[in-house]
């Protein structure tokens, strides 16, 4: 049995989130540097047993896919190429920012420590993860 991997993907950054080996929970992993993404999944799937990758779906509220899909398709071909055997499905990512900084604050986090663009892509990546997990229940 294999982890689901959930990618945030972003320009600069991308929120990384895993379930566990049951596929249970959703827990933030890291965030990565994009630059750097393809060699951090090779990594980690070389450690770990993943069977699907999730990547958001970045929509606008009018349902038209945001300019930064045009990135994630050329990623997704590369992944691809290069981890034929990897699954991947798409989730839509609205509003995970939002939710993300709303889970922050509700956890009581400073004002500084939110405004830490890392963190709110990685709990990102969670909340699309967790999404997931509920729409497949």
């Amino acid at each position: 049995m294999g982890r689901i991997l959930s990618l945030d993907y972003g320009r600069k950054r991308t929120g990384v989130a895993v379930t566990d080996p049951l596929k249970i929970i959703a827990t933030g992993l890291t965030t990565v540097r994009t630059h750097d993404l393809l060699k951090f999944i090779e990594d980690y799937t070389g450690r770990e047993s993943v069977e699907l990758i999730v990547i958001g779906l970045p929509k606008q509220t009018n349902n038209e896919l945001s300019e930064n899909e045009r990135y994630i398709s050329q990623f997704i071909n590369t992944l691809t190429k290069k981890m034929p055997h990897l699954k991947i499905e798409r989730y839509d990512e609205r509003f995970t920012s939002v939710m993300a900084h709303q889970a922050m604050i509700a956890g009581g986090l400073k004002k500084k420590d939110r405004q830490n663009k890392e963190l709110v892509d990685e709990i990102s990546a969670t909340i699309i993860l967790q999404g997931y997990l509920e729409s497949k229940k």
